[in-house]
């Protein structure tokens, strides 16, 4: 069975974002800044495309 996310459908807090941009500045993957929110991969993607942000895995 895949993971389980208890944040599914959550709205991100402004840390959580604020958390994203300095991840995706340093080049992580994607799947590095997933784990590291505790979120799912399509969800970050989702919301990496809403602030316009490159993710190493996306380019």
């Amino acid at each position: 069975m895949g993971e389980r996310f208890e944040r599914h459908k959550q709205p991100w807090t402004y840390e959580e974002i604020q958390k994203l941009h300095t991840m995706a500045k340093k080049g992580m993957s994607l799947k590095a800044i997933a784990q590291g929110l505790t979120r799912s991969e399509e969800s970050v993607k989702i919301r990496a495309k809403l602030d316009k942000l490159t993710i190493e895995k996306l380019r």
